[in-house]
């Protein structure tokens, strides 16, 4: 389990923030805070505004109300930087979104070499580093056609990891994979946050949300309903959780 330090400001903080399209609400006075070393698990029915929520903390949506600090950056200011704010958070969605056309290596080389000028020498080393930490340090040279959904998942974050980043986003990262694939990405996550990889996840796993995160926030039309430890799933104080729960879903 990862450990943080209280005495250390947040990471990400929520005030306030709402997000509309157009008359929709989305995000209703959203207040979130994550500490460094912290893992936060979104979880909610769909259309419930956790991924809004979660792409708004890479600058993916704009908010239209309140203040949300990430890294350093105030996202509610005018002109921030959001080239610079990503190199500072890295975001796996539930698409892979690979090169088809470059092997494993050359789709996680890509960015450091292009972002942070390093020579190939030292791209192939930290692209071999990253994907040992997801297991797949013997796929380097295949393409992705050539692995499964699963192990595509797996490269996709090891190409996050390869920034260096402060903060990882995982957006239902396993929706789109089988059960047997969903454990081997799962357990990825899971030595992430035993790292100490400061991390927030919109996810459907309710045992593995119950298992790797420090806080559990339980969104219902676009507001934080309720949020807590571990053990939030166990006691639910809300009708509506304990719907949420009780149906699996």
């Amino acid at each position: 389990m990862s450990v943080y330090d209280p005495a250390e400001g947040p990471l990400v903080r929520f005030h306030g923030v709402r997000k509309s399209y157009g008359t929709m609400e989305v995000l209703k006075g959203i207040d979130l805070q994550v500490r460094r070393g912290e893992v936060v698990a979104l979880i909610g029915r769909s259309g419930s505004g956790k991924s809004t929520a979660l792409r708004c903390v890479n600058g993916l949506e704009g908010i239209n109300a309140g203040e949300l600090e990430v890294c350093g950056r105030s996202l509610h200011v005018p002109g921030v930087d959001l080239r610079d704010l990503r190199q500072d958070v890295g975001i796996v969605f539930q698409s892979y979104n690979l090169f088809p056309h470059l092997t494993v290596e050359q789709n996680v080389m890509l960015a450091p070499r292009k972002v942070h000028r390093i020579g190939s020498d030292e791209a192939r080393a930290l692209a071999a580093e990253v994907l040992s930490q997801v297991g797949l340090a013997e796929k380097a040279q295949v393409y992705p056609e050539q692995l499964s959904g699963g192990q595509q998942q797996r490269v996709a974050i090891a190409r996050s990891l390869a920034m260096r980043p402060r903060l990882m986003l995982f957006d239902e990262v396993t929706s789109a994979l089988d059960p047997e694939l969903t454990g081997e990405v799962l357990r990825v996550i899971e030595r992430l946050a035993a790292g100490g990889m400061t991390m927030m996840l919109v996810t459907h796993e309710m045992a593995f949300a119950s298992s790797v995160a420090d806080q559990i926030v339980f969104m219902h039309q676009g507001r934080i309903w309720e949020a807590g430890d571990r053990n939030l799933l166990a006691d639910p104080q809300t009708p509506e959780l304990k719907q949420f729960v009780g149906s699996g879903l």
